[in-house]
């Protein structure tokens, strides 16, 4: 759950001024924040920062809609309840909010409809709380960094023991009103020049979140001996750190955690924060993970109760991706309709336009596109010029040789680039990954093994010749031997394709999905090879492998036009 908490409260400080001067002027408090005041992290009477002070939530017109942004906007999953009549009770001072009225979707408690900033006619008696949803499963992960490179581990203690410490640095939550100060040494801090710290310097501010100030003398200490330990729980910290002293060695080591990280939280908010986080560090590492990690997993992710919070940025970096494995695209262009219904005004017909121009229309079924031409939503209405051309680019794709077609188009353009579809006329199943004696069924056949038929092409040109295909995943070498097949490591899968009447016409990329047998998120999507794919370890696999010896296996055949 430390997780999720770390993750949001990153984003209220890397969003603001980074530090200060300490004769520099105060930072401003961060407007809008919420918090829980009881015994629990996750549960409590809600209290809202506003006009530079704390006040609580009125229980009138809250409901567990309004409990889900707030335990949202803490970085938990969601919430269990919403509390009335001040069970956490009394607070005290101002009561800032009252007859709330949330749709559920709002990143922010502030976004919500309510009367008025402290107008109310509510006694302290009626303050609201929640109970949010916790996970305490979270990847546990430790590994140590050294950059030390031959610096002598003298300096170390020279950090520990002050001596001859010439500058001083705050550390500062002001949401908190809590800060500590350490002694250092200003000629370590000179070699980072994006503190821009002078010999006449004496003093630096720092503003993060209290959660983070117990690791803030650890990454101090590396700034003297470039070695430190990371942790789970102690990485968004320090990245955030590494981020504001100009440490770029250090951010790209720390970020070897995230990767791990990405995968632990099905309800896909902390890669929302992990992604907003990226985009105001400039961490365009941590950006294309989050985002291949939200596009292997796009249809999970489209009907999760996120999907109508992401921003316009993320939405926008999505629908450019090819890698997005989801059913078909009449599935994404939907999923883009209701995004931009719950939106409103909130997205510009400028922005609306960008949007639908990454739609590939000529991929969407014919039979789908047909019933587009029908459609009353918001999108259709306000883009009925670029839905009529991107109709005309489907149909011309299904009635045309693509020949025709080519020599018109500019050689930069995504149109006719199949995404990762996995519909049922384009994928099988695996999911059998034990060896169990006897290796063959009824038929003389593996279970380990399949046949299965596609259509040639997603074109009606082409719709109705069927292709067939065969599947295979090998656990043995003895199992690659039998089938005349060399494998380098296990498990291997091979993917066969008959009758290429059309093959200097149409080429196949075609892909193998692995999820872990008991769950349905996927973690690893790999091309065929020479009809193969071997199975990475952990150690070239982009993600960490949660399920060594039980996958599920998902064969996607992707064809598309040369």
């Amino acid at each position: 759950m430390v997780m999720y908490v770390i993750w949001t409260l990153l984003l209220f400080h890397v969003s603001a001024q980074h530090w200060t001067p300490l004769d520099e002027q105060l930072m401003p408090k961060r407007e809008g924040r919420v918090r829980l005041v009881g015994d629990l992290s996750s549960a409590g009477r809600v209290e809202i920062y506003h006009d530079g002070q704390w006040g609580t939530v009125c229980d009138d017109g809250w409901d567990l809609a309004e409990a889900q942004v707030v335990c949202r906007q803490l970085g938990f999953p969601g919430a269990i309840s919403a509390d009335q009549g001040g069970r956490y009770g009394e607070g005290s001072g101002s009561i800032w909010l009252d007859d709330m009225n949330c749709k559920g979707s709002e990143s922010l408690l502030s976004e919500c409809c309510f009367k008025g900033w402290g107008v109310t006619d509510c006694s302290h008696k009626e303050d609201a709380g929640v109970v949010c949803q916790t996970d305490a499963n979270i990847l546990s992960i430790q590994f140590s960094v050294d950059n030390s490179l031959g610096l002598s581990g003298d300096l170390g203690l020279l950090f520990d023991r002050e001596d001859g410490c010439d500058f001083s640095i705050t550390v500062r939550d002001l949401g908190e009103e809590s800060q500590l100060t350490f002694c250092v040494h200003r000629m370590i801090l000179m070699s980072f020049p994006e503190l821009n710290i002078t010999k006449d310097s004496d003093n630096l501010t720092v503003d993060i979140s209290q959660s983070c100030q117990s690791h803030v003398p650890g990454f101090l200490r590396y700034l003297y001996t470039r070695r430190i330990d990371v942790s789970s729980e102690s990485a968004p910290c320090l990245h955030q750190l590494a981020f504001i002293f100009g440490v770029k060695k250090l951010m790209e080591d720390v970020g070897r955690v995230f990767t791990a990280l990405i995968p632990e939280d099905s309800s896909f908010q902390t890669q929302l924060s992990m992604f907003e986080y990226s985009l105001r560090t400039g961490d365009l590492v941590l950006q294309e993970n989050v985002l291949q990690y939200l596009s292997w997993n796009c249809e999970f992710f489209i009907s999760s109760p996120v999907w109508s919070t992401i921003s316009f940025h993320m939405m926008d970096a999505l629908l450019q991706r090819s890698d997005l494995v989801l059913k078909d695209e009449a599935y994404l262009l939907e999923a883009l309709e209701r995004w931009i219904q719950v939106k409103g005004d909130e997205i510009s017909q400028e922005q609306q336009a960008g949007l639908l121009s990454h739609i590939r229309f000529p991929l969407i079924p014919v039979d789908k596109l047909y019933d587009l031409q029908f459609s009353s939503s918001v999108l259709h209405k306000n883009q009925e010029i670029l839905y009529l051309t991107g109709l005309l680019s489907g149909f011309e794709f299904n009635s045309l040789a693509f020949s025709k077609i080519r020599s018109h188009l500019d050689n930069t353009t995504s149109e006719y680039l199949p995404r990762i579809y996995i519909g049922d006329d384009w994928c099988v199943f695996i999911n059998d990954t034990t060896i169990v004696y006897p290796y063959y069924n009824y038929y003389g056949q593996s279970s380990r093994y399949q046949i299965f038929y596609t259509p040639e092409h997603p074109s009606a040109l082409y719709k109705d010749k069927r292709f067939q295909w065969q599947a295979w995943v090998y656990l043995t070498f003895q199992e690659c031997s039998n089938y005349g097949v060399s494998c380098n490591s296990l498990p291997t899968a091979r993917l066969t394709g008959y009758q290429y009447s059309n093959s200097d016409t149409i080429r196949y990329t075609n892909k193998l999905i692995l999820s872990c047998k008991n769950e349905n998120n996927v973690f690893h999507v790999q091309d065929f090879k020479n009809d193969l794919v071997e199975i990475p370890g952990n150690s070239t696999m982009g993600w960490s492998n949660p399920c060594p010896d039980s996958y599920n296996f998902r064969f996607v055949v992707s064809p598309q036009y040369i």
